[in-house]
């Protein structure tokens, strides 16, 4: 992915990483659309921004259908897409009631983003330098023993995006994986001031340097996240899930 001259389109970009990295690829010389559920919010961040926005709901089909066709039809040198948004939320499977979360996570996190690209894709592979992100987490590698059906989608959406790479490279379309540790956002309760987490700045921060320093990364890993992301690899699994689990109750 060039750091530079892309239109780009960030559902989930009205708040935290989205937003961030939104923020940071339109100063670097990027058309940058967001998208969001709040109507009042994306017209504020139009004004205050610049940004071209688009109200979207990614855990409902109809209106990825629909703000996908708009983004396009306004916007149809769009050649970015970063599948952003998502929920991650605590479960407890040794009780009853936790099957309704479960079920709007693998909406939000699964579901949404293969509609998205789903959406996406034939106009993509019309476009040059056509790329598209997913988002996944640390904990597609190590598990968080509070956040079961969030780490099972991530896990899906890491496997999700090395087999689409697979598919799309020989028709010109990108595919990269940005993988997360936790960061100070709101997320989750209390990450947006956990010393565990990484500052949000610093995270938007590292990743522009990692696009720009390597634009055909497969993965986009900053540092802290290899402590999670390389466990298997390096023999100490068990050791990375008993300190997880011990130091960060919400890590992402």
């Amino acid at each position: 992915m060039n750091i530079s001259g892309n239109t780009v389109f960030v559902p989930g970009a009205t708040s935290g990483i989205g937003l961030a990295l939104a923020r940071r690829l339109q100063a670097a010389g990027n058309t940058v659309v967001v998208g969001g559920r709040r109507g009042d919010l994306l017209d504020q961040l139009a004004t205050d921004h610049g940004f071209g926005t688009v109200r979207i709901d990614v855990t409902d089909p109809a209106s990825i259908v629909t703000a996908t066709a708009s983004v396009v039809e306004r916007y149809p040198e769009l050649n970015v897409l970063i599948a952003m948004a998502g929920v991650m939320r605590a479960e407890d499977w040794t009780a009853p009631g936790f099957l309704a979360d479960s079920e709007e996570i693998v909406t939000a996190n699964l579901l949404g983003p293969i509609r998205l690209i789903a959406a996406l894709t034939g106009h993509l592979q019309t476009r040059p330098d056509a790329t598209i992100m997913t988002v996944s987490s640390g904990l597609a590698h190590v598990p968080l023993r509070v956040t079961p059906t969030y780490n099972a989608t991530k896990a899906a959406i890491h496997r999700l995006s090395e087999t689409l790479r697979l598919q799309l490279a020989p028709v010109g379309v990108q595919v990269i994986e940005l993988v997360p540790p936790a960061v100070r956002t709101a997320l989750m309760p209390g990450h947006e001031t956990s010393e565990a987490a990484m500052p949000l700045d610093e995270f938007a921060d590292e990743v522009m340097d990692l696009i720009k320093a390597d634009p055909q990364a497969r993965e986009i890993l900053v540092e802290r996240v290899k402590f999670l992301r390389y466990a298997e690899v390096r023999g100490d699994y068990d050791q990375v899930v008993a300190t997880l689990n011990a130091t960060d109750p919400h890590a992402r």
